[in-house]
């Protein structure tokens, strides 16, 4: 997999790449991230890409021209599947689009900063906008990074244990169950009997019961069902 991320601040990422399971993606040559500083694609002798906004207003806005021709630049080595603008205001972000981000071969993701973009980069140069959160940030390098971690864990290969991201929460609507680990007796707080059962079809229906109640208590809603 190829994820090109377009940013003002590409050392922001330098220690979230550099790091456990994308380091080790990286080093396996699973996944090859690029980051690309929106400033060098600029025109102006002091590599400007912002400035005011038509009809006035607080804050400034990323200019059109440095992303186009970032964007442009970069289709012209590779087909891509997928150009996403991380924003507050995109599609929630979520397991099931992970997934599916997952099975991509090229994607481009674009880090909004300051007041945001030129709505024109919306319209014509992007395919998907995506929201971490119904909430702001100082910039989109936060949410590339959130969204780049999900996607990479998934492809095969990325964990050592393939079935692990199997059984992560929300894989299937559900929350994750309870897990435990040695010693099973600490302080008297002890590991629930059915764990060390061995009876692997008895563990199985404990923590899909577990995983439906830990739902049904924590977020009714991925069962379309309403807190009371």
């Amino acid at each position: 997999m190829h994820i090109d991320i377009l940013t003002l601040f590409p050392k922001m990422f330098e220690g979230f790449f550099s790091e456990s399971i994308l380091k080790r993606a990286i080093d396996k040559k699973l996944v090859e991230i690029n980051l690309h500083n929106i400033r060098e694609y600029s025109t102006d002798k002091h590599r400007r890409v912002d400035d005011y906004p038509f009809g006035g207003g607080a804050g400034m806005v990323m200019m059109i021209e440095p992303i186009c021709r970032a964007i442009e630049s970069l289709k012209k080595e590779r087909n891509y599947d997928l150009v996403i603008y991380a924003t507050p205001d995109g599609e929630l972000f979520d397991q099931k689009m992970a997934n599916h981000f997952s099975t991509l071969e090229n994607i481009i993701i674009l880090c909004g900063h300051y007041k945001g973009i030129d709505e024109r980069i919306r319209e014509h140069l992007i395919d998907k906008e995506v929201s971490i959160g119904n909430y702001v940030l100082t910039g989109g390098e936060l949410a590339a990074a959130v969204i780049t971690d999900a996607i990479v864990r998934l492809i095969p290969g990325v964990l050592h244990d393939e079935t692990s991201a199997l059984s992560d929460s929300f894989q299937d609507d559900l929350l994750s169950p309870p897990v435990y680990t040695r010693p099973f007796d600490f302080r008297g707080w002890k590991v629930p009997e059915i764990l060390l059962s061995g009876d692997d079809k008895k563990i199985q229906q404990w923590r899909l019961a577990k995983a439906i109640e830990r739902t049904q208590q924590r977020r009714p809603g991925l069962l379309g069902e309403e807190n009371n």
